[in-house]
């Protein structure tokens, strides 16, 4: 039944039903049914979740061994025994025996002990156990398992005694005895039985036998080992052993109090054995970890009574039983053993002169890394370096405590030369040694676990002190591998998060190296995952503290170090991932959106917490005005691509806003460097080129239309943060009347990305740009006396907008506010009225009012539900108008050749014939070469006819 419930156990399913049947039943509906329930979790949460399960007689039974992992507090003392097996003579019988073996647990004294055989969970323990009878069997096969719950303070001196009886088949009653075999629990060296089948000697008695006196067979062998240990047996002895016969059981010992490994024992009890103690350290190592963590206390005591024994003898051994304890903690299995050394250090430690040793003997392994080839027993040092502090620290206390503080200056100057050991093993160059790298990794892996252990000890500024010159002499990027690299980052960013770094005392010591080494990184782009994370914890952190004046200077530090390195490493990031995914259509791991979000929200973070003062230092920092254009043209790109890419979910809209709003903010702080350095005699086009597009591409983005939001949640956000496109509006404006004499620099230019700030349906918007096309139109008509090239860059974007906009619904609309622009009042047409060129003003105003009627009639037309000759009338209009009124060839060209387009859908080819002439006529048979235009290749004029001329016939025999 028990291999039975173990295989329904293995099973995956929750819940198994099955009919157990019996051999030989003629009737299949008897048997026996078991339902079986799998609950998964620890059995306290389990009991508090599964009431109603254990409100029942329930039993529970304890793991034949220990758990994978042991938790402290298990206490358990439980020895489990097997009757195996028996080879017995027949004893001049004719027949062979019907053996039956009785059990029995006795104490030193002979007293039976009682209730301490257990046969099952769930039954009562008994103080005898009786096998059952295998019939005419003299080599009986039992495998029959009890439990021996016996006291731990019983359990030295107690022994078993195993009774054979035959049973005789006449008589049922009669059973008698003709033999016995026993086995001590514990040997004489204080070990328990071992974990293994014993062999035991079988003597022979009768019925008339006693065993009042157990003296009378404790004093003989009970099995060939102990026969060994005893040469010189007397002749008489009161009980006879049978040579041939024997009987087996095989023993397990789930004890956390009872150890079967001599060599622990002899560790604990080194006091009996002064001369083998080096031995006995020496063999630590090879005791089961299980053995050590049950002894774990005891284990410490006798190695910190040995080094106060004698330090100089025992030191080195003590220090590397210390170090091997210490990582065995560090297995999964035992992790849980962790609270109780830490409990050991703070409540029963008393080695209060072995920091000395413990200082001396650390510093000993660190000096020797340099020298040594093979480093296991440094590394495995440099990993228990967590609780090694520990130890040392506690111990420093004890000692300063008893002595009140005497010898605290050699305690100091002993703790700056570890540290100098320290610094000393992370300078080393490691690249031509590999046992050197593991040997530095250990290291700085423990490094930051003996920062708390060091604030009792020191103060914040001295424990930053000795971390800031720790972290200072680690090599740059260039002088370690990429493995090292890692690991580097890792303590760093364990330092930040430490809770050291929290102070504000400390946090400006260790601030300047911790952005060093990831300056350095980021100078390099290398391992940019991990230094995104770093930034963000100290972008918390600093948050967190923002009410501290100190925070000011930490995020002048941050500005100066990393704002310039993080517009690089963003601008990079974004071209290597906009180039991979158009060329491959994949990113690369450096490029991903996790990686981008990562440095733009440390970049928002940086600019969210500088202020006026700090603009004004970081201005002032450059050295030249180059270094000046080449950071403003860093910072407006990486805010167009803010603007431009995916960096965040569609529905983070709170995101957005505050993306939206720091750069709004960043503008009107950098806004007057641009016009102080870059203005009059210093003008230069790229960068206010740079800052215009910027402006005009944050005024169009989506995430700033509160038109399209909830009345509610537009109320909200105009609340929180006002309507920022009018903010950024009044910013181009303002920056745009500062260019001065420098303003035809943008004329055309920006005519159509300023038109396209006016499509934003907000009034306030609208009515900031009409002064900016007045002073476009004035500015060209006071240099070419005529505003041509205002007027064709206008009419040119109108006409890409109806291109652009196919199947808008809002189209219309917004056409309408370009209607409301140029005419009737109040519009630009009221500017016009106060100059002297008001005539070719109003005209101008008026052919572009008159353009935008017929765009909004041929974007009607062009529906698809419209007639066909409807479309053809609205594309000849347009056409007619661009050739007649405002003389505009491309346009005209344009359109012949889409109302060709149309012709040839309805399949009337000689009209398309027609059309086509139309741009026939516009060419002459001459070689001027001609730009690549619609889709048509650049080539001479003639040769651009010639090809029409064949196209058109092509289109007069089709339509035939």
């Amino acid at each position: 039944m028990q291999r039975l419930v173990s295989s329904i156990t293995n099973q995956s399913s929750e819940q198994r039903a099955l009919m157990v049947r019996r051999e030989g039943m003629g009737d299949e509906r008897r048997g026996l049914i078991i339902s079986l329930q799998l609950l998964r979790g620890e059995l306290e949460q389990i009991r508090r979740e599964n009431q109603a399960v254990f409100n029942r007689a329930l039993a529970l039974t304890r793991k034949l061994g220990f758990p994978d992992v042991i938790l402290p507090g298990d206490i358990r003392n439980d020895l489990y025994l097997t009757l195996e097996r028996g080879e017995f003579e027949r004893g001049g019988k004719s027949v062979q025996k019907n053996i039956e073996v009785t059990l029995w647990v006795l104490y030193a004294d002979g007293d039976t002990l009682k209730d301490c055989i257990s046969l099952g969970t769930g039954e009562p323990n008994t103080s005898e156990y009786r096998s059952f009878v295998l019939y005419h069997n003299n080599s009986p096969r039992w495998s029959e398992m009890v439990k021996l719950p016996i006291p731990i303070d019983r359990f030295r001196g107690s022994h078993l005694r195993f009774e054979f009886r035959h049973c005789s088949t006449k008589d049922k009653g009669e059973k008698k005895l003709f033999g016995f075999a026993f086995t001590p629990l514990m040997r004489e060296d204080g070990t328990t039985l071992s974990d293994e089948i014993h062999e035991l000697y079988v003597y022979k008695c009768d019925e008339n036998a006693t065993f009042s006196n157990q003296g009378l067979y404790l004093s003989l062998p009970c099995c060939k080992e102990d026969f060994n240990s005893c040469p010189n047996l007397p002749a008489n002895l009161p009980f006879q052993r049978s040579p041939k016969e024997t009987f087996w059981v095989s023993t397990i010992l789930c004890s956390t109090k009872l150890t079967q490994n001599v060599d622990l024992l002899a560790l604990l009890n080194w006091k009996a054995h002064p001369d083998r103690v080096l031995d006995i350290l020496g063999r630590l190592r090879q005791i089961s970890g299980e053995e050590i963590v049950k002894f774990l206390r005891d284990v410490l005591d006798t190695l910190f009574c040995l080094l106060d024994d004698n330090t100089d003898k025992y030191g080195p051994l003590v220090f590397q039983c210390l170090v091997f304890i210490i990582n065995l903690l560090r297995d999964s299995r035992f992790y849980h053993f962790r609270p109780v050394i830490d409990s050991y250090i703070q409540n029963h430690f008393a080695g209060a002169l072995a920091y000395k040793e413990l200082i001396r003997c650390l510093k000993w392994y660190m000096d020797r890394s340099a020298e040594v080839v093979r480093q296991d027993h440094i590394q495995e040092a440099m990993r228990a370096l967590e609780y090694l502090f520990k130890f040392i620290v506690q111990s420093r206390i004890l000692y300063s405590r008893a002595t009140c503080g005497m010898e605290e200056e050699q305690f100091r100057a002993s703790i700056q030369e570890l540290f100098q050991s320290i610094r000393f093993v992370l300078s080393l160059d490691s690249r031509s040694s590999e046992n050197l790298v593991f040997t530095q990794a250990a290291l700085l892996n423990s490094f930051p676990d003996i920062f708390d252990e060091l604030l009792q000890m020191f103060t914040v500024q001295e424990v930053a002190e000795y971390v800031r010159g720790t972290l200072g002499s680690m090599p740059s990027t260039v002088d370690i591998g990429q493995s090292m690299d890692v690991v580097k980052l890792q303590s760093i960013a364990r330092t930040v998060e430490s809770r050291l770094f929290f102070f504000p005392e400390s946090r400006s010591i260790l601030l300047p190296v911790v952005l060093h080494h990831i300056h350095l990184h980021l100078r390099q782009q290398r391992e940019l995952l991990i230094c995104s994370g770093i930034l963000s914890s100290i972008f918390s952190i600093i948050k967190t503290s923002s009410m501290e004046s100190s925070v000011q200077e930490e995020v002048e530090m941050m500005v100066e170090s990393l704002l310039d390195v993080l517009l690089q490493t963003l601008l990079s990031i974004m071209s290597k991932s906009h180039s991979v995914e158009t060329s491959r259509g994949q990113r690369c791991p450096q490029c991903t959106a996790e990686i981008t979000g990562e440095y733009v929200s440390c970049l928002l973070s940086l600019l969210g917490q500088m202020t006026e003062i700090h603009f004004h230092h970081l201005i002032n920092s450059f050295h030249s005005k180059e270094e000046l254009k080449e950071f403003l043209l860093k910072i407006f790109c990486v805010f167009r691509n803010l603007m431009k890419l995916t960096i965040f979910p569609r529905d983070w809209s709170v995101m957005r806003l505050l993306t939206s709003h720091i750069i709004v903010v960043t503008t009107q702080f950098l806004s007057p460097a641009l016009h102080k350095n870059f203005s009059e005699g210093d003008f230069d086009f790229k960068v206010w080129n740079s800052f215009f597009s910027l402006t005009v591409l944050y005024i169009n983005q989506p995430s700033l239309q509160l038109e399209a939001l909830p009345p509610a949640k537009r109320r909200k956000i105009l609340d929180k943060h006002g309507d920022m496109r009018v903010i950024m509006a009044y910013e181009l404006f303002s920056m745009w009347q500062k260019l001065g004499d420098n303003k035809p620099h943008f004329i055309p230019g920006m005519m159509g990305p300023f038109l396209g700030v006016t499509l934003v349906p907000q009034t306030e918007v609208r009515n900031i740009m009409i002064p900016i096309f007045h002073d476009m139109m004035d500015w060209e008509q006071r240099k070419n006396g005529n505003f041509k090239q205002v007027e064709a860059e206008l009419m040119d974007k109108l006409d890409s907008m109806v291109s652009d906009g196919k199947g808008d619904d809002n189209h219309r609309e917004l056409f309408s506010l370009l209607t409301q622009l140029f005419g009737p009042y109040p519009s630009l047409l009221e500017k016009i009225e106060q100059e002297t060129w008001r005539e070719t003003g109003i005209s101008f105003v008026t052919s572009v009012t008159r353009l935008v009627e017929r765009i909004l009639d041929y974007r009607d037309c062009m529906k698809g539900d419209e007639m066909e000759n409807k479309k053809i009338g609205g594309t000849v209009n347009l056409m007619n108008f661009y050739k007649s009124e405002v003389n505009k060839e491309d346009m005209y060209i344009r359109y012949i050749h889409k109302l060709c387009d149309l012709h040839l859908q309805a399949e009337d080819f000689t009209e398309a014939a027609f059309i086509l002439l139309l741009y026939w006529e516009l060419l002459q048979w001459e070689d001027r070469p001609m730009r690549d235009f619609l889709h048509y290749p650049c080539q001479s004029e003639w040769q651009r006819k010639e090809n029409l001329s064949r196209k058109i016939l092509h289109y007069f025999n089709k339509g035939k």
